[in-house]
């Protein structure tokens, strides 16, 4: 009796296994920030979110820490990636995001235009 031994015709090829991640945010309570301190550990990323009243004003401001997010540094670096793939496609759509203050308050001097009604096309 001859036995032959021999790897199967069609062999399967390794499946790609995808994940999705579903979010349930329906006790999800929004708040608004315009002040983040970012903190760490040798462990831990520390974001404390605040609402600065007067973010244009002089002198010692005191602001209050309303949320605090604790992470390790690979979910840090993901919410990085996440928030650069984000703000580039908003700059993409809306041009450049401006972070001086100065430069943002100021009124851009409209070119000049020669005098005569407006509107109105010879």
């Amino acid at each position: 009796m001859d036995l032959e031994m021999s790897e199967p015709e069609n062999p399967t090829p390794q499946q790609q296994v995808t994940t999705e991640v579903v979010v349930d945010d329906s006790a999800t309570v929004p708040s608004y920030s315009n002040f983040c301190r970012v903190t760490a550990t040798p462990e831990e990323v520390i974001l404390d979110f605040g609402l600065n009243p007067q973010p244009f004003a002089q002198g010692r401001q005191d602001v209050k820490a309303i949320q605090r997010l604790v992470m390790n540094f690979y979910t840090a670096k993901r919410l990085l990636t996440a928030l650069g793939m984000t703000i580039q496609r908003h700059e993409g759509t809306f041009g450049s995001i401006e972070l001086d203050v100065r430069r943002r308050a100021q009124v851009p001097q409209q070119a000049q235009t020669s005098p005569g009604p407006k509107g109105v096309v010879e």
